[in-house]
């Protein structure tokens, strides 16, 4: 985790791939469940810190995002990845209600943790994103500010089909709004 070179080198030599609503492909291995572990979590965050790891990163989301059509998540989808990108909505919440998420998650999963060491982690995590000199976590001056602090999971995609309908997406026949 200390070699930088080690790991840009990895960042370069691996694929990652989307199939529509499929699992998320790493070098052809179903990694989906895998990507949301708290360590892998903690480790992407020190690792898009690693300036050829965050540019082999971009490479790798931009051959995605051409490729099919998607929504993607990230923390500089906005302002580096796809800066012309016809919708940004810029997601916030109070650290509490993601401490609560994070922790409901954990929980799903069958896992225990200390709510403020959850909390601790996180605010650590925002303060790293958005201080790193290569991509920094920040709202995309067009982006839309959604604050989805207390909003069901179904609220905040209702409000994102929202957001994109009024800018003229069409939704295909089997997309489900309700």
């Amino acid at each position: 985790m200390d070699d930088d070179e080690a790991l840009t080198n990895v960042a370069e030599s691996i694929e990652i791939e989307l199939t529509g609503p499929g699992p998320v492909l790493l070098d052809g291995e179903d990694v989906s469940e895998a990507i949301r572990a708290p360590e892998v979590t903690r480790g992407a965050s020190v690792m898009s810190t690693v300036s050829g790891v965050r540019r082999a990163m971009v490479e790798q989301q931009r051959r995605v995002g051409h490729s099919v059509d998607c929504v993607m998540e990230g923390r500089d989808i906005g302002t580096v990845v796809f800066p012309d990108a016809e919708l940004k909505i810029f997601l916030i919440a109070t650290l509490e209600e993601r401490t609560r998420r994070r922790l409901a998650d954990l929980k799903a999963l069958g896992r225990c943790a200390d709510a403020r060491a959850v909390r601790d982690e996180i605010a650590e995590r925002d303060r790293r994103d958005s201080t790193r000199e290569d991509s920094p976590l920040k709202r995309a001056d067009d982006a839309i500010e959604l604050d989805t602090t207390g909003l069901s999971i179904d609220d905040q995609v209702s409000e994102v089909i929202r957001l994109a309908t009024d800018r003229g997406a069409v939704l295909p026949d089997d997309c489900e709004t309700e």
